[in-house]
This record gives structure tokens, C-alpha cells and sequence, in this order.
């Protein structure tokens, strides 16, 4: 039997690792501010090790902000099914990396999603896409949370939707204040999550985070 024939590039997880600089046309007006900016810090741009740095920061960012380019309708996709099922429906542990918009440092967590079904369902990869979505884009984590719960809220009509996400914020631990230990958790509840406490703490309890005491 032949040996199996796989070429790497036609996986996401290798094409932008292997894939030549040279061959994709990024944006050059990022190239040309980030050659600004070496030449500000006192580096030389045209040594060797930072030779491609530009057009690499330029592809990073394309790939980083790309949730700016997504179109919702084509995200889903027509993932939205009719069904029976009117109790919560949970993915947890999303990981994310964003953008802090006020810095342009990484933040980076999980999110927790929730949902209880009012006659219709989303396909389950279709959750991790939507946090990518709002995730690859400059944000706060305050309003990434809140984005994702509307959407979530808007396409599904369900009784509700409860987000929680926890993030590091590499421009509170490199840079500031520095403390590399702290966390932030943000939530939003719609629907049946904000006005029953028993529901929202049915959610917190399923995602590790216990509610307050009855």
C-alpha cells in the first residue's frame, strides 16, 4: 500500500506558517508605518532579522482583524435548525485571542456560552465562530461580550442567551500596572438569564462559576 500523500498547506493550522510572505499581497501602508515605527525605536530596518518584519506584521494583522471582513448571513450559514428542545443549551471554554483597542496588545481567555432554545438550534461550530468573529477585531472585552450575546439573541429568537468570558490582558501585566495575575470576567445576560436568578445560576454553576447562594 502507497503511503498516505498529505501536503500541510491544505490545513489552516500550516498554510500561514508555510505559505511564503512573498507570494500574498499585504497591505502596504501597514508595511510602510511599521518600517516607521522600527526606524523610531532606533533599529535598522534593513538588518537581516528585520528585513521581512514589515510584511510580516502586515500579514499578522490581516489575519488578527479579519472578523472585521466577516459576513454574518455566510457564518452561519443556514446552521440554524427547528427543534423540540427548550432546555440550555451550554459551550464553554471557547478559547479567544483579541486586540485591545487602546493599547494594540493581545488579551486573550475563554468564553462560555449559553442559550435556551425557543423552537430553533445553532450547529455547535458555529458558537466558536461567532466569538472568533467579534474576537479578531480591535475590542474591549466589555463589549465583545455584550456583541456576542446580541447576535446570538438576534439570529435564534431563544428565550435567552448568557455570555461569560474571562481574559489576560497583556496591557495590564507587560506594561501599566503590571500585574500579570489579574483576570477579567464580563458577562451579559438576555432574556429568561436576566430576570430569573435560578436560570442564571443553573448557567454559572455549569460553566464553573457558582452563583450566589439561594
Amino acid at each position: 500500500m502507497p503511503p498516505l500523500k498529505v501536503n500541510p498547506l491544505d490545513y489552516d493550522v500550516f498554510r500561514q506558517e508555510m505559505e511564503e510572505i512573498t507570494q500574498r499581497e499585504c497591505d502596504p501602508d501597514i508595511t510602510s508605518a511599521v518600517h516607521t515605527i522600527l526606524t523610531a525605536i532606533g533599529e535598522d530596518p534593513d538588518r537581516p532579522g528585520l528585513q521581512r518584519t514589515p510584511e510580516r506584521i502586515a500579514c499578522m494583522y490581516e489575519e488578527l482583524t479579519a472578523g472585521y471582513h466577516v459576513d454574518p448571513v455566510a457564518l452561519v450559514n443556514g446552521a440554524i435548525f427547528e427543534v423540540n428542545y427548550d432546555e440550555m443549551v451550554i459551550v464553554r471554554d471557547i478559547d479567544f485571542y483579541s486586540l485591545c483597542e487602546h493599547h494594540m496588545l493581545p488579551f486573550m481567555g475563554k468564553a462560555h456560552v449559553g442559550y435556551i432554545p425557543a423552537g430553533r438550534v445553532i450547529g455547535l461550530s458555529k458558537i466558536p465562530r461567532v466569538v472568533e468573529m467579534y474576537a479578531r477585531r480591535l475590542q474591549i472585552q466589555e463589549q465583545m461580550t455584550r456583541q456576542i450575546a446580541e447576535f446570538l439573541q438576534g439570529v435564534l429568537k431563544p428565550m435567552g442567551v448568557a455570555v461569560v468570558v474571562e481574559g489576560f490582558h497583556l496591557c495590564a501585566a507587560m506594561r501599566g500596572v503590571k500585574k500579570s495575575n489579574a483576570r477579567m470576567v464580563t458577562s451579559a445576560m438576555l432574556g429568561i438569564f436576566k430576570r430569573n436568578q435560578s436560570t442564571r445560576a443553573e448557567f454559572l454553576a455549569n460553566i464553573g462559576r457558582q452563583g450566589p447562594e439561594q
